[in-house]
């Protein structure tokens, strides 16, 4: 009973627990398959951000009631931040699971497979609530650093994420993160620089270093404190990685000196994620954001200032509790103005346990929220493509991630030409012909066209790229 099957929804920092859940298992002698009724171990590593998420996970479970009551001796697993925050109503609403495992435990994952093997019964392993203990203990009971990888997990062969810092202190009035990631804690950067250098080893040309708010990054040890652009500065000197990025950052923890590092270390791409969420100040207010839109638009500007040409991308909801016409024509008004790469734009869902839950009413109807949420989204889709009409023309340094999800679908696994995607150095997907041996590479791109999100292109040889330099130039 060796099997295991694990799904994962939700962020990159899901994404990157999953690698390690699968990566402590195969340390035990288990071999990942790719369909659950295939499996031994069927397991879910779950999102709690929006209800949408958790409801996903839930049909997915109902799947498989009948498939467990046939073979009760497989083992249902959830784990993540939905274990950490429904805790036994899993086992009410899905009594046949068999493991409840929060974000802060996931190294005991192996250990309780056994139990449960050994018919212990299910397991459940949670961290401590945010008040359930000191601090210390709160902390330690979230920790889980196991820097034990696996590159099948990963997005791509040349790309891994790194987490630097778990947990959020921000509190905002909408998020269930600070519940059930616990404390924010920074990794100590030595253990950080030494995961980078084995994942170099191991192949890995661009990491993205991952936190919840990784901007935020601090570690004190005795007198010495690292913030983010040291440690960007310290892993710049890797041997072998070529690409550097950082998702997600916090408005107010955007400092002069990340800005110059970005500027001075090439290997950093120039590319940042930063959530606005409303253009508002009174639903900024609301959501207990800690910064005002004049501040949002200050930061916008030292980083237009010290990174010209940089790709900026941001979050907003829509449709928060007692948002007006006035309120969310502020957010349009916004977007406009700072002309994001792209957006990612959300409804609003109420999530039990959190501020907002308890101090506002979800007073914004449904159909409100989704016209809204379009009228973004268009906005955003405008812009995405007048800003990419710019590249038109260029040649972009691209590090090709495989095929696109349409050469995916439907190009024959022997073809020896098909549509590949990639990204630049400012994180633009880039789209275009080539084979299958390029996967990984770097490559020049010649781009002719593109759409709102995706710049379409053609690899450039020598002498093509000659020429069109001499066209840009003359």
């Amino acid at each position: 009973m060796k099997r295991p099957y694990i799904e994962t929804v939700g962020c990159q920092m899901n994404m990157l627990d999953s690698e390690m859940v699968v990566a402590s298992l195969r340390k035990e002698g288990y071999q990942l398959v790719a369909e659950p009724l295939q499996a031994d171990v069927v397991l879910f590593n779950t999102c709690s951000v929006r209800q949408h998420a958790e409801d996903k996970i839930y049909s997915a479970l109902g799947k498989l009631r009948r498939h467990k009551q046939k073979y009760p001796e497989k083992v249902i697993g959830v784990l993540g931040c939905m274990a950490q925050n429904h805790q036994k109503l899993v086992f009410e609403r899905a009594p046949y699971v068999d493991l409840v495992v929060g974000p802060g435990q996931l190294q005991r994952v192996p250990e309780l497979i056994a139990k449960v093997q050994s018919g212990a019964g299910p397991q459940e392993a949670l961290s401590l609530g945010r008040k359930d203990g000191s601090a210390e203990e709160i902390k330690r009971s979230h920790e889980s650093f196991d820097p034990l990888r696996d590159p099948e997990m990963r997005p791509t062969p040349s790309q891994a994420y790194l987490r630097i810092q778990i947990g959020c202190d921000k509190f905002c009035t909408y998020c269930i993160v600070p519940s059930v990631r616990g404390p924010e804690q920074g990794r100590p950067p030595a253990q950080i620089v030494a995961e980078a250098r084995t994942l170099a080893d191991q192949g890995c040309r661009e990491i993205t270093l991952v936190g919840q708010t990784v901007n935020s990054y601090r570690y004190r040890e005795g007198d010495r404190v690292t913030r983010l652009a040291d440690l960007l500065a310290m892993l710049h000197e890797i041997e072998g990685l070529r690409r550097l990025k950082f998702v997600t950052n916090y408005p107010k923890d955007m400092t002069d000196d990340l800005l110059e590092a970005m500027r001075e270390l090439p290997k950093v791409s120039r590319y940042l994620h930063v959530p606005a969420q409303s253009g508002s100040n009174r639903m900024l207010e609301r959501m207990k954001r800690g910064y005002t839109v004049e501040d949002y638009r200050e930061m916008m500007a030292r980083i237009r200032s010290a990174l010209p040409g940089a790709a900026v991308s941001s979050d907003f909801i829509v449709g928060f509790c007692g948002e007006t016409e006035e309120d969310f024509q502020q957010s349009v008004e916004l977007v406009r103005e700072c002309r994001f790469k792209n957006s990612f734009i959300f409804k609003y869902s109420e999530r039990p346990g959190t501020k907002g839950a308890s101090l506002y009413a979800d007073d914004v109807p449904d159909e409100v929220k989704r016209r809204r949420n379009n009228e973004l989204l268009a906005i955003q889709t405008e812009i995405g493509d007048e800003e990419n009409q710019r590249f038109l023309g260029q040649i972009v340094e691209v590090l090709v991630e495989g095929p696109s999800k349409q050469a995916a679908k439907h190009a024959a696994a022997d073809s020896p030409t098909l549509q590949l995607t990639g990204r630049t150095r400012d994180d633009r997907i880039v789209v275009f012909d080539g084979s299958r041996r390029q996967v990984g590479q770097f490559l020049d791109i010649a781009i002719y066209d593109c759409t709102p999100y995706t710049l379409i292109g053609e690899v450039v040889t020598q002498h093509a790229g000659s020429e069109l330099l001499a066209l840009q130039s003359g």
